[in-house]
C-alpha cells in the first residue's frame, strides 16, 4: 500500500510542477501589466517652465509686433476673416455663470478695418445648443494642492482662474496661460454692434488658435550674412559660430506659379534652449532642407523694424494632394497600416512621406481622383519620440507618443489656387511645461509653431479619414444629422473640461485618463448620442423603412455598423466604464447630474485597455476604418525644418514595445498581453450561441465517432460530491485554462486584429497540429497518467476535433470564456459520465 502511495505521489510531482509553472506565468504576466499600467506619482523637479523661458525672448510675446500693420496683399494673405487676442475679464467683469471673454483685433475683414487694435467683446451666439454647451462645460475651479505642486514643478495651470465660479469654455481658454498670449482664429464671428457703440463679435464654434497674422509662400534662398544688421543668435544646434537666422526669400509669383517673385529678407527666429537641453526649432540649414522644395509657408507679422519675423511654418509639399506612393486593397493597406507607417530608417530624418490606400479601387489614378474641393475628412493624430544624444527618456521600455482627433478639409488655397488639405486639430490636452492649450489649433500652431510645435523634434503620422458615411451630413425628409458635427461637438466638450481640470485646475495624465483614453470617450458618446437620436425620432425610422434601398439608407447602414465596430473597439471587455456612461446619459438628456469626474483607476484603464496607448489606438483605429472602406491619407514627418544634429525621430510603440527579440522588431511580451486583454471581452448573448451550437456539433460527432471504437461508454461514477466538485474545478484550471490559453489566446492573433483570415486559418492549423501532439508527449513527461489513453488513436482524433471546434469559436467570438467553457464541458463529461476518469485511473 506504501509503495502505491509513493508512486502515486511521483506521478503527480511532474503535474503539480506544470501547474506551479502555469501559476508562475499567469502571476508575471499580471505583474508586467500593473507595472507598465498602473499610475505612478512623478517626483517634483522644481524648475521654470519653457513657456517661461521661451516668452523671455522678444520675439516670443504678442506685444512686440505692432497691431497696425500694412503687407503687399499681392505677397500676403490674412490667415482668416478675424484675428485676435484673447484677454480675460477680471472677475468684478464677470458675473458667474456668463460666458465671454474680451478680444483685442488685431486683424478685421475690410469692412471692419477701423476696429483693428481695439479691444472688443467675444461672446456665444444665441443658441440653445451653444447654452447647454456652456452649462455641460463650466465648473467652479478651485486649485488642490497636488494641483499647486504641479505649478511649482514647472507645468502650466490656469492659475488665473482659480478662485472663479462657473468658469466657461471661453474664459478657460483666454485663462489657459499666465499672460494674455492666446491668439486665435475666427471664421464664423458675425459683427453686431449694442446701441450705437458697443460692438461685439459672436460665434458658433469654440475659437481656434492659430499662428500670426499673416502667411505667405516662399523659397528661401541663403542666410544673410552675418552683421551688425543681421546678427546670429547666442546659441544653436550643431558647431559654432551660428549663422544668422535672417533670410533671403523669394515669393511665389501667382502670374507665373514659380518663386520668381519679389525677393526680400525675413527672419526666422532661432529658439533657445529650453529644459529639455535642446531649442523647439531651428532654422540652421533650412534652406537646404527636402522638405522645402515646393515652398515654404511662412505665418507670422512685422516686427518694429518692418522686418517680417516667422512665427510658424508649414512645408507646401505637406499639404498638397501629391501622394508618395499609392496603395491599393485592403490587405495591402492593413499591412502598411500596421507594419510600415512607423518604419523610420536613419536617412528618412528631415523627409516627408505621404501615402494613398483606397480599399476599393482598382487603378492608381482613380484613387487619386477620388478627393474633391469641399471632401472632409476625420483626422488621426500621433507622434513618437526624441532620440539621438539628447534622447528624452522613456519609463518601461514604451515610447507613449500622444493622439489626438481633428478634421480635415480639402480647399483650393489662396495664393497657389491648387488643392490642399486643411487641418484642425482637436487636441485633448493634459497640462504641460510648454503652455499647449487644449482646445483647437490649426497644423502651424499645433505643428508648425516656432515656439512650441512638434513637428521640428518629432515623427508625426497624421491619418486623413474619408468616410461618407461618417463624413457627410443626413436629412431624413427635414430631420438633419451630422456625425462629424456631433464628433467635433463632442470633443469641444472634453477640451474645454480639460482646461479647468473639471474645476481642479489640473488634467492629468494616468492610465485611465489621458489623450488617448478621453478623444475616445467622445467618440464613444458621439456614437451613443446619434444612436440615441435615431432611435428617440420615429420618422427618422418610418424613412428608412419606406426608402430600404435609397443611397442614404445604403449610407447609413454603414454608419451603424462602423459605430458597432467603434463600439466594441472602445470598450474591448464589453464593459462600459462608468465615466464614460455618466458622461453620455448627460449629453443625452436621460442623466439627471452633469458628468461625474473622469475614474483614474486601474480597472477603469482595463475596461478601456484597447486606447490605453497612442501608437495601438492610431494604428487600430485606422485599420477598422479601412475594413469598412474608408480611403485614407497617411502623412508622415521626420523631424522636418532645420537640421539638429543632436536628435533623432523614435517611432512611438506599444506597451514594452522596447523589449524585442535581438535583430528583429518583434517585442513578444506585447504582442501576448496584447492578446490577453483582447480575449477578456464578457460573451455577447451571439458568442453564447456559438458556445451551444459548437457543443451541439462537437457532441453529434465525438459520441457516436468514441461509442462505435469503444473508447466511449456510458460510465457515471458513483464518487462524493466533494470528489465531483475537485475533478470539475481541476479540469476548468487544467486542461481547460491552461490550454486554451496556450494553444488558442497567446498562440493565434485576436480575430479582431486580424489582417488576413487566409494566413491566420493556416497558422491555426498549425497550432492544432500541435494541440494533438502536445497530448502524447505530456502523457510520456509531465502526466504518465494519460498514458496510454492520450496516444489512443479515437482521443487524438477527438482532440484534434476539440481543438478545430475552440479554434471556430474563438475566430467567431473573440472570448477567452467561451472556449474555456467549450473545452471544460466537453472534459467534464468525458471524466465523469463517458469513462473518462476510469481510463486515467488504470
Amino acid at each position: 500500500m506504501t509503495n502505491e502511495e509513493s508512486s502515486t505521489k511521483l506521478k503527480l510531482r511532474p503535474r503539480r510542477k506544470f501547474r506551479f509553472g502555469v501559476f508562475v506565468l499567469l502571476v508575471i504576466i499580471s505583474a508586467i501589466a500593473i507595472f507598465l499600467f498602473y499610475p505612478r506619482s512623478q517626483p517634483i523637479i522644481r524648475q521654470e517652465s519653457n513657456y517661461a523661458i521661451h516668452k523671455r525672448q522678444s520675439f516670443n510675446q504678442t506685444t512686440y509686433y505692432p497691431l497696425n500693420q500694412t503687407v503687399n496683399p499681392d505677397l500676403y494673405q490674412p490667415v482668416a476673416k478675424w484675428v485676435g487676442r484673447l484677454l480675460l475679464p477680471t472677475p468684478q467683469q464677470i458675473p458667474p455663470g456668463e460666458d465671454w471673454v474680451w478680444i483685442e483685433i488685431q486683424h478685421a475683414p475690410p469692412t471692419a478695418q477701423s476696429l483693428v487694435g481695439k479691444i472688443i467683446r467675444l461672446e456665444w451666439q444665441d443658441q440653445p445648443q451653444l447654452k447647454s454647451y456652456v452649462q455641460a462645460v463650466q465648473r467652479d475651479v478651485k486649485f488642490t494642492e497636488s494641483t499647486k505642486k504641479s505649478q511649482a514643478g514647472g507645468i502650466i495651470h490656469p492659475a488665473r482662474l482659480d478662485g472663479r465660479l462657473q468658469v466657461g469654455p471661453l474664459q478657460s481658454l483666454a485663462g489657459a496661460r499666465p499672460n494674455d498670449d492666446v491668439i486665435v482664429s475666427l471664421n464664423d464671428a458675425e459683427l453686431v454692434e449694442i446701441g450705437n457703440s458697443e460692438p461685439r463679435l459672436r460665434i458658433s464654434q469654440e475659437p481656434v488658435l492659430t499662428t500670426g497674422r499673416f502667411y505667405s509662400l516662399v523659397k528661401i534662398l541663403y542666410p544673410e550674412p552675418t552683421s551688425s544688421k543681421y546678427p546670429a543668435p547666442f546659441a544653436c544646434p550643431g558647431s559654432s559660430p551660428c549663422p544668422s537666422d535672417f533670410f533671403r526669400v523669394r515669393h511665389y509669383s501667382r502670374v507665373t506659379r514659380q518663386f520668381d517673385g519679389v525677393e526680400e529678407t525675413i527672419r526666422i527666429p532661432q529658439q533657445v534652449f529650453d529644459t529639455r537641453n535642446i531649442p523647439p526649432s531651428t532654422p540652421r540649414q533650412i534652406e537646404t532642407s527636402p522638405v522645402g522644395t515646393f515652398g515654404w509657408y511662412i505665418y507670422g507679422s512685422k516686427n518694429p523694424q518692418g522686418i517680417f519675423t516667422v512665427q510658424g511654418l508649414v512645408p507646401r509639399s505637406l499639404l498638397q494632394l501629391q501622394p508618395s506612393k499609392i496603395v491599393l486593397g485592403e490587405a495591402a493597406g492593413l499591412t502598411y497600416t500596421k507594419d510600415k507607417n512607423w518604419q523610420i530608417p536613419p536617412q528618412d530624418q528631415g523627409t516627408i512621406t505621404k501615402v494613398l490606400l483606397d480599399p476599393t479601387t482598382k487603378a492608381p489614378p482613380n484613387a487619386l481622383l477620388d478627393w474633391r474641393e469641399g471632401d472632409k475628412a476625420i483626422l488621426l493624430h500621433s507622434f513618437g519620440g526624441i532620440g539621438g544624444k539628447k534622447a528624452e527618456g522613456f519609463p518601461a521600455f514604451t515610447v507613449t507618443g500622444h493622439f489626438a482627433f481633428g478634421l480635415a478639409e480639402v480647399v483650393r488655397e489662396p495664393i497657389t489656387q491648387e488643392l490642399q488639405f486643411a487641418i484642425t486639430y482637436a487636441q485633448i490636452y493634459a497640462n504641460n511645461p510648454d503652455g499647449i492649450i487644449s482646445g483647437k489649433h490649426s497644423w502651424v500652431d499645433y505643428m508648425g509653431n516656432l515656439q512650441w510645435g512638434w513637428a521640428a523634434t518629432r515623427p508625426i503620422s497624421d491619418v486623413l479619414m474619408k468616410f461618407p458615411a461618417v463624413t457627410q451630413d443626413y436629412d431624413f425628409a427635414g430631420v438633419k444629422l451630422s456625425p462629424t458635427a456631433e464628433f467635433l461637438q463632442q470633443l469641444e466638450i472634453m477640451m474645454a473640461r480639460y482646461r479647468t481640470g473639471d474645476g481642479t485646475g489640473s488634467a492629468t495624465v494616468s492610465p485611465a485618463t489621458s489623450c488617448v483614453q478621453d478623444a475616445s470617450q467622445a467618440l464613444y458618446i458621439a456614437i451613443q448620442v446619434i444612436t440615441q437620436q435615431v432611435k428617440s425620432r420615429p420618422e427618422i425610422q418610418q424613412w428608412l423603412k419606406n426608402h430600404p434601398n435609397d443611397p442614404q439608407t445604403l449610407r447609413f447602414q454603414k454608419l451603424v455598423h462602423l459605430g458597432q465596430a467603434l463600439e466594441r473597439q472602445l470598450t474591448p471587455l464589453g464593459i462600459v466604464r462608468a465615466d464614460w456612461q455618466s458622461s453620455a446619459d448627460y449629453l443625452m438628456g436621460t442623466g439627471e447630474r452633469k458628468p461625474t469626474e473622469r475614474d483614474r483607476s486601474i480597472w477603469a484603464a482595463l475596461t478601456s485597455w484597447r486606447t490605453m496607448l497612442p501608437r495601438q489606438a492610431h494604428d487600430e483605429l485606422a485599420a477598422l476604418f479601412l475594413k469598412h472602406g474608408a480611403k485614407l491619407w497617411f502623412l508622415r514627418t521626420n523631424q522636418i525644418g532645420g537640421t539638429n544634429p543632436d536628435i533623432a525621430p523614435l517611432a512611438p510603440t506599444m506597451g514594452l514595445g522596447y523589449l524585442t527579440i535581438p535583430g528583429t522588431n518583434i517585442a513578444p511580451i506585447t504582442i501576448l498581453l496584447n492578446r490577453l486583454l483582447a480575449s477578456l471581452v464578457l460573451p455577447r448573448a451571439q458568442d453564447w450561441l456559438v458556445m451551444g451550437v459548437i457543443l451541439i456539433v462537437y457532441g453529434a460527432i465525438a459520441i457516436p465517432l468514441g461509442w462505435k471504437f469503444g473508447f466511449l461508454h456510458w460510465s457515471f461514477s458513483p464518487s462524493e460530491r466533494i470528489e465531483q466538485i475537485a475533478i470539475a474545478l481541476q479540469a476548468l484550471f487544467f486542461p481547460a485554462i491552461s490550454e486554451e490559453l496556450v494553444f488558442r489566446v497567446l498562440s493565434l492573433p485576436h480575430p479582431i486584429e486580424v489582417i488576413n483570415w487566409y494566413i491566420w486559418a493556416l497558422w491555426a492549423i498549425f497550432i492544432i497540429f500541435l494541440f494533438i501532439i502536445y497530448h502524447p508527449l505530456n502523457a510520456k513527461t509531465f502526466f504518465p497518467q494519460g498514458s496510454p489513453t492520450f496516444l489512443h488513436p479515437i482521443f487524438l482524433t477527438l482532440a484534434g476535433l476539440l481543438g478545430l471546434c475552440c479554434t471556430v469559436a474563438y475566430a467567431l467570438t473573440g472570448c477567452f470564456w467561451i472556449i474555456v467553457l467549450i473545452h471544460w464541458v466537453v472534459v467534464l463529461v468525458w471524466l465523469l459520465a463517458l469513462g473518462g476518469k476510469e481510463k486515467l485511473e488504470a
